[in-house]
């Protein structure tokens, strides 16, 4: 829990994927995932939160499905999303959050 908030508070946007291993769309947001950090590098975070396993963390968030996505930047939450967010979009969300 003390990690999350760390690297939350990071000046780069980190985008957050709530997920289960169960989960038929998140298994599509995982290679949509990779593509927009191989786009974007190291102008963006991206943290994996398996809900089953840190279903605090899901609860704090009020994570009702999955996958649910959430942008934030210095502690803040910017932007909330649940389920396939395309590539496109994705970059075009945290360019915008930058």
């Amino acid at each position: 829990m003390s990690q999350f908030s760390e690297i939350i508070n990071q000046d780069k946007p980190v985008l957050v994927d709530f997920h289960a291993e169960w989960c038929g769309p998140c298994k599509m947001m995982s290679p949509i995932l990779k593509e927009v950090k191989d786009s974007l590098g190291e102008a963006v975070t991206i943290l994996k939160i398996d809900v089953d396993k840190n279903q605090a963390l899901a609860a704090k968030y009020q994570v009702r499905g999955v996958p649910t996505l959430l942008l934030f930047k210095q502690g803040k939450q910017l932007w909330r999303q649940s389920g396939v967010v395309q590539k496109e979009d994705l970059i075009q969300i945290i360019k915008s959050n930058n």
